[in-house]
């Protein structure tokens, strides 16, 4: 068979070894040093009141700022994609700023927001709610720092969505939000679940953008990412291998029910369930 581009075999062996070198290497050596550790050690390690208490806060403000990136992302990617509107390409632009951002960046910034004296932060601090230096902050980051992962998966299938189904359920007299339940979110359902999913994987791991507007404060707001960081400043690099380990197999876990829920939903809209 004649192939659009030559060099198949010299192209996947340059991937691989790519792939194994920047990824696989390093994990690998991750997991050598975490299983290095010893079960009892490890058991050690992640009882630890410190060390619960960084993955409550982890993953508890990952989830808060997912479930925002998954609303407010759909309904701006509908937005960019559904509406002619004067500014619709600077605020397309705007979206991937979180990727072109320095995540230190955007920490100094969002603190400065929403200290007690900044724009953001006075206004809620004048009716009760305290942003920077608390587990709400790191949300906050949280989801600046994820929002583009939902918006830029499901805009493309939304604009390659026909729009033929719709008007047919239209004229049949399904409700607009009948329409969007039975016919569009089904559609976009895996792009939609992989986009959260990804943006909560990043979420566990993200390090820059949260250390200025946390507090970094143990057993509150101290983040994995930071305490892994502070281990290995301790010199105690049992401890970061079974804490990062232990992050890592979190996000692959999460990752592979993702792609056991879309194989699933595609199987069910493939026998027409």
């Amino acid at each position: 068979m004649n192939r659009v581009i030559p060099g198949f075999p010299l192209s996947l062996g340059i991937t691989l070894f790519y792939l194994s070198l920047i990824v696989l290497l390093p994990l690998g050596a991750l997991m050598w040093q975490a299983v290095d550790v010893g079960w009892e050690r490890y058991l050690a390690i992640m009882s630890g009141a410190r060390t619960l208490a960084a993955f409550r806060v982890t993953l508890s403000t990952a989830a808060l700022a997912t479930l925002f990136n998954a609303v407010y992302g759909l309904a701006l990617a509908w937005v960019l994609v559904r509406y002619e509107f004067p500014g619709k390409r600077l605020l397309d632009a705007l979206v991937d700023v979180p990727f072109a951002l320095p995540t230190a960046v955007a920490g100094l910034a969002l603190s400065a927001l929403f200290v007690k004296n900044g724009w953001f932060g006075a206004p809620l601090a004048a009716i009760g709610i305290d942003v920077a230096y608390t587990p709400l902050g790191i949300a906050i980051a949280m989801a600046f720092t994820s929002i583009p992962f939902v918006v830029r998966t499901v805009q493309p299938v939304l604009e390659d969505l026909a729009t033929d189904v719709e008007e047919a359920a239209a004229t049949l007299g399904a409700s607009d939000l009948r329409i969007f339940a039975r016919i569009i979110f089904p559609a976009i359902f895996p792009a939609f679940l992989t986009g959260a999913a990804i943006g909560f994987a990043r979420s566990l791991g993200e390090f820059g953008a949260i250390i200025f507007i946390a507090g970094n404060l143990p057993l509150k707001t101290e983040v994995v990412s930071l305490l892994t960081f502070i281990r290995i400043e301790e010199y105690d690099y049992p401890a970061a291998a079974a804490i990062a380990a232990t992050l890592l197999a979190l996000a692959f876990t999460m990752l592979f029910i993702v792609n056991m829920i879309q194989l699933w939903q595609q199987r069910r809209i493939g026998t027409g369930d």
